[in-house]
């Protein structure tokens, strides 16, 4: 039976340890996993893309097979074709697809009608891959993903949704800290809370950043402003107060860390001096989107 990865529930808590812990092993011996050879993997990007794509590219090459990268104006999708009827066509010729797009919908459309797995490289309301490299990049530093606090603070977007549903599956607290009417999505809110019943993780939102960063292990922000939203300068003046500075890091734990999945906007997110100071995270974060996904990969496709 095909499995999807359209959201980072559709794993057990069990299998993101394992993906974490094969990733790791992926790091030092990356050509040893040749899960996908001879086979051809679709990369449909709707959105441009730096480290999402490349690192998609490379690790199918690293596994044996044939990434093939697919943007949106350059398929018939651009004049209208339901994405239905293109996902039908293309499991005539594909083992897999990855696409980064903006409606999530759009997605799970295209996972019902593609008969091999579909994995979500990011869509207005989740981005998995990445939070499966964040929770690498932790458990290189800290040992475990659990029992440590996550402080997201920024804008309630497709990552805080994600962190939310996160915490709640593997059992991590989570705080998010967001300017009124900026909050994350409702639907990942009340399945992170539903999934926390079981884990018993602690899920916060609040306005405030400092009561969201208090003895925080991670620290985590992402831009104001989405892709394809440049256009609300205005939103920036909503967030004042809300950047990760030397300030607010005094009231996290002591040996904290701050991420960030880049690109970033330092002086408005982030102060050029904490992004400096937690450089190495944040290209060891980056770094992982290779390593967690090969691993993703190799589960999915196996």
């Amino acid at each position: 039976m095909k499995r999807d990865f359209l959201n980072v529930s559709d794993l057990t808590k069990d299998e993101i340890l394992e993906i974490i812990e094969y990733a790791i092993k992926l790091k030092k011996e990356p050509f040893s996993d040749q899960t996908l050879k001879n086979k051809s993997i679709g990369l449909i990007f709707m959105k441009p893309s730096t480290r999402t794509r490349l690192s998609f590219e490379v690790g199918v090459y690293q596994m044996g097979g044939q990434p093939i990268y697919i943007t949106g104006s350059s398929t018939q999708m651009s004049r209208g074709e339901d994405i239905k009827d293109t996902g039908r066509v293309m499991a005539r010729y594909l083992d897999g697809i990855v696409i980064r797009t903006y409606s999530h919908k759009e997605v799970e459309d295209l996972a019902q009608y593609f008969d091999k797995p579909v994995i979500n490289a990011l869509t207005d309301y989740l981005h998995p891959c990445q939070i499966l490299a964040d929770l690498q990049t932790i458990y290189e530093r800290f040992g475990k993903v659990e029992d440590i606090k996550v402080a997201f603070v920024g804008d309630g977007n497709n990552l805080a949704n994600t962190w939310l549903i996160a915490g709640g599956l593997i059992g991590f607290n989570v705080s998010v800290a967001t300017p009124e009417g900026y909050e994350p999505s409702g639907k990942a809110v009340y399945e992170a809370l539903n999934l926390a019943k079981e884990t018993g993780a602690e899920i916060q939102l609040t306005h405030d950043p400092v009561e969201a960063v208090k003895d925080a292990d991670v620290i985590y922000t992402d831009v104001w402003v989405s892709m394809g939203q440049e256009e609300e300068k205005e939103k920036k003046e909503a967030f004042k107060g809300f950047t990760i500075d030397k300030q607010l890091l005094k009231h996290a734990s002591k040996n904290a860390i701050v991420m960030h999945c880049l690109p970033a906007h330092k002086g408005e997110e982030i102060s050029e001096e904490v992004f400096e100071q937690f450089a190495d995270v944040i290209f060891d974060e980056a770094e992982n989107r290779l390593h967690a996904q090969k691993a993703l990969m190799s589960l999915l496709f196996k």
